[in-house]
Parts: structure tokens; C-alpha cells; sequence
């Protein structure tokens, strides 16, 4: 009886992927489980569960909105040996890790060990993301085109080196801050501030025992991701971020305001030299320390005068980068991460919808530093039953029956349109029919390409 209660309690949409699954898969059916919780989960369950070959999803801990078509599972996503255990109990085949935290921690070597193939890369490939100061110094052996840096343990050394800079500084904690360890610093006063914040009162934890503080480079910002599987790396369609909170790129660093896809920023030239002289050679570096990465490999870039410039490495997809890339991909999401996992990535092309996609972020009031939690939120049912819209949820939960709030960034609002502008029409016209208080949101997401 309890197996026949847990279908009952299934929405109509659940119900509906599964058996769509089980009538298409026969014998090659899988199992997956996806680890987070967030934006990016939520838009890769969604993915994931329109592939045939998937016969059961689950995801931990998940959010309303990823229950539409996966079963939750309340095991956080940090806590690995509840995960372990979970996939050897109910015989999961694939895992996806979606946020930066596990891998960092070693959950993809944990699971490969206990014999399921994992999509996301090892706890020593992960240091590309987990470790600014690690990922730097590969970028310097390899010739990498990126911001000059310098690392400091100590805060007094680091503020007698900003005391005699002049010109204007990113201060970023080295470890995970949940992208929001970035400050551009104009005065030296900032820095200082900046520096005292971070080392001395631990505002990103132990994140900021080490901090890099780099050349303030500029230009337009643009994600490249790519599917790596060894030597073998595959250059997803471009995506353009927006970190700022505010109108105008203004305001403090938050981890995405929004995105679309694909962005008119990015050449194919430029595209191409991004692959030679960056994505080529990072992952050349990983191996030359013995690390094989595998996994989505994400490079925030700046396109400066002299050439693109890397800001960053991520571990994984981006977020909110993934909520378009996913409305655009036409391919089998299945099929794609199974031959990043098999060594398979050179067989295969991905297939996209050529019309871009935008994704526009609501957030709480306050974000990103302090905000509310448990607000109703209301018309996230009215948007996201709009032509060629997706409402992905970033931050909410469940009280009684209410949606409410449960994070800074709490809906990405996702739409495909023929032209940008109809894309961007679409994506605003849906946010309009959400409403929750202290609602907040840019609206000038794809400013960039409405000007080209």
C-alpha cells in the first residue's frame, strides 16, 4: 500500500513523464537522481525528465517546482553519506550534481566508487571553482589570458598592497561563497573595507582565509559552458549573465540576475578563440597535475580591447545560464551527459532551437545581503502556463499548501520568443502575473543584445 500511495500522491504531470518513460524505454531505462536545489536543478529536471530512457526521477532535496516532474528526496545536498545511501538502497544508475558545495566535497567520487555513473567532476577537478587562488596559477602556467592577481593569507599584507595601488581592484575570497564573493573596489578605501570584511569579520566564512585580489578589467561579460570528457570538450551555445542586483549593472555582486541565449557579444571568432586559447589549455593543465575533468566546465569571461579575458572558472552549469540553455537545447539531455560519462562526447551533436531564450530572476528584497523568507508568493501557475514561458524555481518551499519564498533568488522567469525583443516581452509580460512582497527584479536583463 505504501508503494500505491506514493504514485496517488504524484502530480497529474509526474505521473504523465513516468509512464511517457516507461512506454518508450524498454529495456535501457535509468534510474537518476539530481542533487540541489535550485534554478539550475529545477531546469535540468525538467530536461531530464522528457528523455525516454528515464524511468524514475528523484532529486535531493529539490523544490516545489522540480516535484512537478521529479520525486524530492529530504536528504540535503551536502550531506553525501545520506546520498550514497540513497543510491545503493533504490539502485540509482546516474547521478547529477548540480551545485559547486558536493563536488567540492567529493560526492562525484564517492558514488563513482560505490559503482553509479556521475555527471560532475571529481573533488580535484572541482579546485577550478573551489580554489580562485588553484584555478589562477593553472591559468598562469598555461598561458591563459586573464586579470593579474595576487593571493594574500594575511590581512595586513594585503592592505599595504591596495594602500599602494592607484588604480581600481577585485577582491574575491578564494573558496565557495555562493557567488557572491566578488567585490569591485574603486578607492582604496573600499578595499580596505572590502579586505577587513572578509578576513577579519568572516562575512563568506572560511571561504575568506584566502582572498585574490585582481586588476579590475573591463568589458562586456559573457559564459561560455562546455561538456568535457578528458580531452574531448564540446562548446555549448553562448550565454550572457547579469551579476549586478540593480538596473544598469549597478549595485552589489549577486550570483545571476538573469541570462539569455545565445548572446550577440560572442562571435564565432571570438568563440573560437575562447575554445584555443582558454578551454584548451585549462583543461591541458588539469591534466598535466593528473586531473581528467568531466562534467560541465563553465568560464566566466570579460571581453576586453586586448581579447577575452577569464574571470572565473565554475564546476558545473551556471545559474541562471542554465534556465536558457535548457528552454533552447532540442537534444536528449540523457543521451548527452551518458557520453560525457562513457568517453562517448566526440559521437555526438547537439541539436538547439534557434530562437534565443531569456531568463529574468526574481528575487527577495534585500538580496543579496540580508531578506525575508515564508512570503506567499502568488501567479506563478498564470506565467508559467503562457506560450513558450518556464517559471524555474530558485528559492521557494511549501507551507501548508502556499507557495512562499525560501532563498535571495527565488524564481527565474524563462522565455522563448523568435527575436530577442519577443523573447524579452514574453519573459517580462509572465513576471508581471507573479507577485510577492518585496519582489525584486532587473528589467533590463538582454540590454545588450536589444542595442546589436
Amino acid at each position: 500500500m505504501a508503494g500505491v500511495a506514493a504514485v496517488l500522491a504524484l502530480s497529474a504531470k509526474t505521473v504523465k513523464v513516468r509512464l511517457d518513460s516507461f512506454l518508450n524505454a524498454g529495456n535501457a531505462g535509468m534510474k537518476v537522481l539530481i542533487v540541489g536545489s535550485g534554478g539550475r536543478e529545477h531546469a535540468l529536471a525538467w530536461k531530464l525528465a522528457a528523455s525516454t530512457r528515464v524511468t524514475e526521477l528523484f532529486c535531493a532535496p529539490g523544490n516545489p517546482g522540480i516535484a512537478d516532474v521529479a520525486d524530492l528526496v529530504p536528504i540535503a545536498a551536502t550531506d553525501l553519506e545520506k546520498i550514497e545511501k540513497f543510491v545503493r538502497q533504490n539502485e540509482i544508475e546516474l547521478v547529477v550534481i548540480g551545485p559547486e558545495d558536493p563536488l567540492a566535497m567529493g560526492l562525484a567520487d564517492r558514488l563513482t566508487a560505490a559503482g553509479a555513473k556521475v555527471f560532475g567532476p571529481s573533488k580535484a577537478a572541482a579546485q577550478v571553482e573551489a580554489d580562485k587562488w588553484f584555478a589562477k596559477e593553472i591559468m598562469r602556467h598555461q598561458a591563459i589570458p586573464t586579470a593579474e592577481a595576487h593571493s594574500f593569507t594575511d590581512p595586513l599584507a594585503a592592505e599595504e598592497y591596495v594602500k599602494m595601488r592607484s588604480q581600481p581592484v577585485a577582491i574575491k575570497a578564494s573558496g565557495l561563497a555562493k557567488g557572491k564573493g566578488v567585490t569591485l573596489c574603486y578607492r582604496p578605501g573600499d578595499a580596505l573595507e572590502t579586505i577587513d570584511r572578509m578576513m577579519r569579520k568572516k562575512v563568506f566564512g572560511s571561504a575568506g582565509e584566502r582572498i585574490v585580489i585582481e586588476e579590475l578589467i573591463t568589458g562586456p561579460e559573457c559564459s561560455v559552458l562546455a561538456l568535457v570528457s578528458k580531452r574531448t570538450i564540446y562548446v555549448l551555445e553562448p550565454a550572457q549573465d547579469h551579476k549586478p542586483v540593480d538596473d544598469g549593472d549597478t549595485g552589489p555582486m549577486t550570483g545571476g540576475m538573469g541570462a539569455y541565449s545565445p548572446t550577440p557579444v560572442m562571435s564565432a571568432e571570438v568563440l573560437a578563440q575562447v575554445e584555443r586559447e582558454i578551454l584548451v589549455p585549462v583543461v591541458d593543465g588539469l591534466l598535466r597535475e593528473g586531473i581528467e575533468y568531466s562534467g560541465c566546465l563553465y568560464a566566466g569571461l570579460m571581453l576586453t580591447p586586448g581579447g577575452p579575458k577569464v574571470l572565473e572558472f565554475n564546476c558545473r552549469f551556471g545559474d541562471p545560464e542554465t534556465q536558457p540553455l535548457m528552454m533552447r537545447l532540442q537534444s536528449d539531455l540523457l543521451e548527452v551527459m551518458l557520453a560525457v560519462i562513457e568517453g562517448r562526447l566526440d559521437q555526438i551533436e547537439l541539436r538547439w532551437d534557434r530562437r534565443p531564450a531569456m531568463c529574468v530572476v526574481a528575487a527577495s528584497k534585500g538580496y543579496p545581503g540580508s531578506y525575508a523568507t515564508g512570503v506567499a508568493i502568488t501567479g506563478v501557475e498564470q506565467a508559467d502556463a503562457m506560450a513558450d514561458v518556464k517559471v524555474f524555481h530558485s528559492g521557494t518551499k511549501l507551507a501548508g499548501k502556499t507557495l512562499v519564498s525560501d532563498g535571495g533568488r527565488v524564481l527565474g522567469v524563462t522565455a522563448l520568443g523568435y527575436t530577442f525583443a519577443e523573447a524579452r516581452r514574453r519573459a517580462y509580460a509572465a513576471m508581471e502575473k507573479i507577485h510577492f512582497d518585496g519582489m525584486h527584479y532587473r528589467k533590463d536583463i538582454g540590454h545588450q543584445a536589444l542595442k546589436s
